[in-house]
């Protein structure tokens, strides 16, 4: 399946037709158990549920074959898959060098659940090599990257930072999640891992939750898959078949996406309202030559600084009405979001605290003329 198209690859990769019926769409094993043929002889090595489960592992074969990676595993969550990847390879007196702007719940796990099991966290600037040389230390074992970064677009060019993390060496860890694996395959430019928040755009539908990880080699594959295993925080069968479901319209999901919230970014820019406009789409955009680079698309996330400060963003977001004020991000749908208050609330106070005039846009597939009346209304409405 490797030497297939992206969207081909999608729609094929591990969903062969039923054996049994010849159902082209293979079936839910919606069961907590299986049948052994004699102690210790498994049907097609399937045990137990959170051991394995053969709609979970039609996904893993298909999210593998998504990012060009040797194996995959699906959990219960985007953070679960985080948990149980450092889980695996960090122990106490380990250091992870954090980029500095991501996700809030990345940075929370880090500070609240593993610094006090002695595991140091630092942030940087990830783009600036300097500053990441001079940040790795001896007990570095992770640099954690999010491109474009959640949720101010920041854009790192993944090959360098890799290069760095392996000088050090450290590995290096890519949230793709923003860009997703039909825009960008970071275990070709370097990664040694990359993590998904399967909720996002991989389902597609706000319609599940789920994370995984993808290993570019095998030498992190088993200890994950211990964590999962001995933890338990697996993708549920009904989960893994509907993010499965979401992936078969990836490709042309991301080109609509992009291409709404390309013309948003455009809509924008020069607008007396906003004073910054943070998408990788931009010729403006700091990131953007490396976006080109590394992404085949510029995807459908994008913030805006409001000039009115944080009344005014405040106010914009609760102003508008096919954009639905909510968390999360990657649904057919549009949102709108408050991360101050809402996705980052956890960094408020630190470093990785953000503006409070931004807000964040998801933008959907809905028609972007209507998606842009709506922003319109919004901006009368709170200069009203």
């Amino acid at each position: 399946m490797s030497d297939h198209a992206f969207a081909t690859r999608a729609i094929h990769a591990g969903q062969d037709p039923d054996p049994l019926t010849g159902a082209i769409i293979p079936p839910i094993y919606q069961a907590s158990t299986h049948v052994q043929d004699s102690v210790g002889e498994l049907r097609q090595g399937y045990e137990y549920n959170r051991a394995g489960n053969p709609t979970r592992s039609a996904l893993e074969t298909q999210l593998a074959a998504l990012e060009g990676g040797t194996a995959a595993l699906s959990f219960s969550s985007g953070l679960a898959a985080e948990d149980a990847l450092l889980r695996a390879i960090l122990r106490p007196g380990d250091h992870v060098l954090l980029g500095n702007d991501v996700y809030g719940g990345t940075y929370r796990l880090l500070a609240k659940v593993f610094a006090p099991w002695g595991i140091e966290m630092t942030t940087v600037e990830l783009g600036d090599a300097d500053a990441v040389r001079a940040a790795i230390r001896p007990e570095t074992k992770i640099v954690w990257l999010e491109t474009p970064s959640n949720p101010l677009l920041k854009v790192v060019d993944i090959a360098k930072t890799a290069e760095l993390a392996h000088a050090g060496g450290a590995i290096l860890v890519v949230d793709n999640t923003f860009a997703s694996p039909a825009l960008q395959n970071p275990l070709a430019f370097g990664a040694d891992l990359v993590v998904h928040s399967t909720t996002k755009y991989l389902g597609g539908h706000s319609d599940v939750l789920g994370g995984a990880v993808i290993f570019g080699d095998d030498r992190f594959y088993e200890q994950v898959k211990f964590q999962q295993f001995a933890v338990g925080a697996v993708s549920a069968a009904l989960d893994g078949w509907l993010t499965t479901r979401g992936i078969k319209t990836l490709a042309v999901r991301m080109r609509q996406h992009s291409a709404n919230a390309q013309a948003i970014a455009e809509w924008a820019e020069g607008r007396p309202e906003f004073e910054t406009v943070f998408y990788p789409g931009l010729p403006s955009h700091p990131g953007h030559e490396i976006a080109a680079k590394q992404m085949s698309g510029f995807g459908g996330m994008l913030s805006l600084a409001l000039v009115g400060g944080a009344d005014a963003a405040r106010r914009f977001v609760e102003s508008t009405e096919l954009f639905q004020l909510a968390e999360s991000l990657g649904g057919v749908e549009s949102l709108i979001g408050y991360p101050s208050e809402m996705t980052h609330a956890s960094v408020k106070g630190t470093e990785l605290a953000v503006p409070e005039n931004v807000i964040r846009l998801s933008v959907g597939i809905e028609d972007i003329a209507d998606l842009i009346a709506d922003l319109e209304q919004a901006l009368a409405r709170i200069a009203g």
